[in-house]
Formats: C-alpha cells, structure tokens, sequence
C-alpha cells in the first residue's frame, strides 16, 4: 500500500506523478495538454469525461494513450445503430452442462472509451449510464459490481446529426466534464503530421497503478475546502438558474434551464483535485475557474433569445465567472 508520513507529502507526490503522467502522454499527443489535463483531473476526481470534436483530432488516440499509461484494463466500445445493451453488458449463454452462464461484456473495464456515443439508440445508451452512475451492471436478474477505479470516456461529433441519437440533458449531467477539442495549432499540426507519417514509433511507460489512483482519489475526498470557495462554486450553479432569487441578470435573459447540484458538487470535487494535481494544499476559487466551463457547458440550455444573438454557452459562462 501507499506509505506516506503525512497527507501533504502525498499531495506533493500526486503532483509529481501528474507531471510525469502529462510528460508520458506529451510524447505521442501533442499540443493538447490543457485538455490532457482536465481528462486526468476528472480520473483522480472519479468522474467521466465527454469529449466533443471534429474527426481527425485525436480523441480516440488520446483515451488509448491515456489508457497505455495508467496499467489499467482497457475496453474500446464502437457505438452503431444496432448495438443492443447485451453487447456492451454481457449475454447468458447455456454450457456445455446446460447451465446458463454468464459472459461478461466489454463494459467489465476499468477505462471504457464509448466511441461515438451518440451513435446508438437510448436503449444501449441507458445500459452504459447505469453502469457510470452506480458502477454496476444488472444482466439475467443478477449484479454484478464493475472493478475499481471506472471510468468512462465517451468521444462525439458535434457537425454529423445525421442519423445520431442525442444525449438526453438528464444523462449528460452524469458526465463530470464535457471538453471540446479544437483544431490544432499550426506548430502543432506541423509536428503531428510529421511524427505521424514517418516510421517512428512512440513506446510509453505505465506510470500509475489501479492502487495509486484509488489511493489518490480517496485522498482527494480529504483535501479541505475554505467556506468562501463552497460558497463561490455553489453560487456559482446557482447564477446559472432562470428564474431562482440568486439568478444572474444573464441567466434570465439568455438561459431557459440552468445547472443542478450535481455541478456545485462537480466544481468542488474538480477545484479539489484541480488544486492537489497542481501542489496545492486546498483549492482556491482560481481552482473552481479553471474548471467551471467544463462542468458547467453541457448543463445550461440557452434560449432562443440566446441563439438569435448568435451568444454561445461558453461566452455566458465566462460572464458569470
């Protein structure tokens, strides 16, 4: 097990191992690391990820890289139109004795990249959240418990609406961050293309264990936070909330649903772990800003007096910060 004398040496060691984490993944992901960042931030915070972009960014070679460094098992899920929930839970099959037995689906991981999410009908969709939100599956009448740490990052195209099935509101909230990836930079893509299109191949270390980040993440739950930061984070959701006594001005002209606890406890948690990964002691409301726009993005709903100016979530969010 961990052996540290105190917690703050623990702190100092976890970001230690966050650097040596951003330096690993550096190697064949480049010029992504804020993004790398938040993705570690909501693993040590137990939280999953949806990450949103164009084709051709990386977001399936960033989970994979991320999956190669932590030594945890992997499942990659290709969500289809005809994906059934049995094929990413498990199916009963009758032996040989003629006993139904059960075989355990991709699902039984401790990293599952769920590709294309929107891909699939609600049926399947509903099968992955329940295993997101209660770290189980229920199959044949029975539970079964999903091993520790569990995470899932699901990627998504944001322009192909053609034959796609859109997450419910209510299922998004149980993404802890929701991070849009944008096209590199010119540098950037210079060194991706040619790293990628010659013969050079990157081999990368397992720097942390299962142990480690379960260690970690319990730590995290133990890192104190001052009142005035609760009371920032937990206004902050707050403001976001037409209609409610502590709504900001812009929620009521531009918002038509808010945020709900789940982010005040989501902004927290981040701005906790957000601190720790950055060798801090406690978080400060600098913490919670770092990773307000990301749990915040995918649990406001503008209005249409919102659209029709052309004011994008992220431009009200930045306001209310």
């Amino acid at each position: 097990m961990m052996n540290f004398k105190s917690e703050v040496e623990a702190v100092d060691t976890l970001s230690a191992k966050m650097m040596t984490l951003q330096d690993e993944i550096k190697k064949r992901i480049f010029g992504q690391d804020e993004i790398v960042k938040q993705v570690l931030v909501s693993m040590f915070s137990r939280g999953h990820c949806l990450l949103i972009g164009v084709p051709g960014l990386a977001k399936t070679l960033l989970v994979n890289t991320i999956a190669e460094v932590f030594s945890l098992k992997y499942s990659r899920i290709q969500f289809t139109p005809d994906l059934m929930p049995s094929d990413i839970t498990g199916t009963e099959i009758l032996d040989k004795e003629r006993e139904f037995k059960f075989i355990k689906g991709p699902l039984f991981a401790n990293i599952i990249l769920a590709d294309e999410i929107n891909r699939t009908p609600p049926k399947t969709q509903a099968a992955l959240l329940e295993a997101m939100q209660e770290r189980s599956v229920t199959a044949a009448g029975q539970r079964f418990e999903l091993a520790k740490p569990f995470f899932v990052l699901a990627t998504q195209n944001p322009i192909e609406q053609e034959g796609t099935y859109p997450l419910p509101e209510a299922q998004l909230d149980r993404f802890m961050f929701s991070i849009w990836l944008d096209y590199p930079k010119f540098e950037d893509e210079l060194t991706i293309v040619r790293n990628t299109t010659s013969q050079q191949k990157t081999s990368l270390d397992a720097i942390i264990s299962a142990e480690e980040i379960r260690y970690y993440q319990d730590l995290i739950l133990k890192i104190p936070v001052n009142e005035n930061v609760l009371r920032y984070a937990v206004t902050l959701a707050a403001k976001t909330r037409p209609g409610t006594e502590l709504a900001d001005p812009l929620a009521d002209k531009y918002l038509k649903w808010g945020a709900g606890p789940r982010a005040s406890q989501y902004l927290i948690l981040g701005a906790k772990t957000h601190a720790a990964v950055s060798g801090k002691y406690s978080p400060d409301i600098d913490d919670v800003q770092a990773i307000a726009k990301n749990i915040l993005r995918h649990r406001i709903i503008k209005n249409y007096k919102a659209e029709a100016e052309n004011i994008s979530v992220d431009q009200l969010i930045e306001k209310l910060l």
